[in-house]
């Protein structure tokens, strides 16, 4: 289990850290892999047909291997640098239709400008001096039907690998792997933060606007708090109505109190968008909060929607704890545990609201409202 913790945790606070780089080296590792497929899928086709025709090719097969790495961490990258620009600048409001076909001509676009490179630089200063006794001159149209090769197989490469990205968006960086590899088969025991997320007063809201608008008041208000994600390597485990569930996996890495800092900013970041807020709705979003930490298992559940799944009292307890907010008129309430653990400082303060008995539970629990100084 540490192995797969350690390369969790490593992968997302490199893209936490560096979001744009990791965006692009991503994008740039599944294309090398792409590339150097499609490198031994040309190779191995070259050799049969010189065969069929009693023709000898000595070459080896690394030097087109090189090719395609290159190429292929070319495209890759370029073209990672360019989504996660247009994604975050251009892409955001467009419909699903224009971005396909944005992306595709910009695709296409790269992908000349990649095979231009292999053609005038890569074939002459790699490919060419491998071949044993002569160097074959490709003719036009050779290097047309190679380019329409490639085209080809990039577009069917490009579903698979978005798909492929979208699934480890779906489970964040550092998931995918350990899941195509059944770690999460077993239960596996981690220790964890976790913080429930409720909207104050979501049924008067949702009559005050309807259904609709109060639709897209929520995403709104679950856009702003992913906006807050990275900067405090957080992570959500789900959304559930107007409520969202945002975890912390506790290591010597992740201070307790950067949990706490959270919250706060996701008020900030409200505050900052309040005229946007006003505008559209007529009030600005307010979420009430349960934060507990402790042992839960992870663990890889069902078969029709498959998805990785957290167990134990850590979740109920941290549930229970939100439902509390409205009884004490607190937008924001912590366990005892939970603050033990953390080091606090000036930036806030909390008032102890004692030895609270919640639903579902036959042990009291120590509760605190956290508030800004």
């Amino acid at each position: 289990m540490k192995d797969r913790l350690d390369y969790t945790t490593g992968a997302r606070r490199f893209a936490i850290q560096h979001p744009l780089l990791s965006h692009a080296f991503t994008q740039a590792g599944f294309w090398i892999v792409a590339y150097m497929l499609l490198a031994v899928i040309v190779h191995l086709a070259s050799v049969n047909i010189a065969l069929s025709f009693s023709i000898t090719i000595e070459t080896s097969l690394w030097p087109i291997i090189l090719v395609g790495a290159i190429t292929g961490f070319l495209y890759g990258f370029a073209l990672g640098l360019l989504d996660y620009f247009f994604d975050k600048q251009f892409f955001r409001n467009k419909s699903l239709g224009k971005i396909i076909i944005l992306k595709s001509v910009m695709s296409l676009v790269i992908l000349i400008l990649c095979f231009n490179f292999l053609r005038f630089v890569l074939y002459d200063a790699i490919m060419a001096p491998s071949f044993s006794n002569y160097s074959p001159v490709l003719s036009e149209a050779n290097w047309i039907n190679l380019f329409l090769i490639i085209v080809i197989y990039s577009f069917f490469m490009i579903l698979i690998i978005t798909f492929i990205i979208q699934v480890n968006k779906k489970y964040g960086p550092g998931v995918l792997l350990p899941l195509l590899l059944g770690k999460y088969r077993e239960p596996k025991e981690e220790e964890r933060i976790f913080m429930f997320m409720d909207l104050k007063s979501s049924t008067s809201i949702a009559e005050e606007l309807g259904h609709i608008k109060y639709s897209g008041f929520i995403r709104d208000s679950f856009m702003d708090i992913n906006r807050m994600l990275n900067l405090y390597n957080a992570e959500v485990y789900q959304y559930v109505g107007d409520e969202i569930v945002i975890s912390w996996k506790i290591n010597e890495k992740i201070e307790n109190m950067i949990a706490v800092q959270f919250f706060f900013a996701c008020e900030e970041q409200f505050k900052s968008r309040s005229d946007y807020y006003i505008k559209n709705y007529g009030l600005v979003p307010c979420f009430k909060a349960g934060l507990h930490m402790g042992k839960v298992t992870a663990v890889e559940i069902g078969e029709i929607k498959r998805d990785i799944a957290y167990h134990g009292d850590t979740l109920n307890t941290a549930a229970r704890i939100q439902s509390m907010c409205n009884q004490y008129d607190k937008n924001f309430l912590v366990s005892a545990n939970f603050t033990k653990a953390s080091k606090w400082n000036e930036l806030f303060k909390t008032e102890e609201l004692g030895m609270i008995m919640l639903k579902g539970k036959k042990i009291p629990v120590g509760i605190l409202s956290i508030e800004q100084i």
